[in-house]
């Protein structure tokens, strides 16, 4: 029984093994994918920034308008 047992284990430890490659589960890869998803917010809070503050140009177009 014992043996029926451990038979049973590996090929569910070799399943699993199986299933987490398909599903990407290379650690490279995950840390690859939190540097590119790092860059993109980096990016998207400096147009966000820029779109709300304004730059010393408007400023000075301001000053001139009135």
């Amino acid at each position: 029984m014992s043996v029926l047992n451990f038979i049973i284990a590996v090929i569910a430890l070799i399943i699993a093994i199986i299933a987490y490659n398909k599903a990407g589960g290379e650690m490279k890869s995950l840390k690859e994918q939190f540097n590119t998803l790092r860059e993109k917010t980096a990016e998207a809070l400096d147009k966000a920034e820029k779109a709300v503050r304004p730059t010393e140009e408007d400023k000075l177009n301001q000053g001139t308008k009135k």
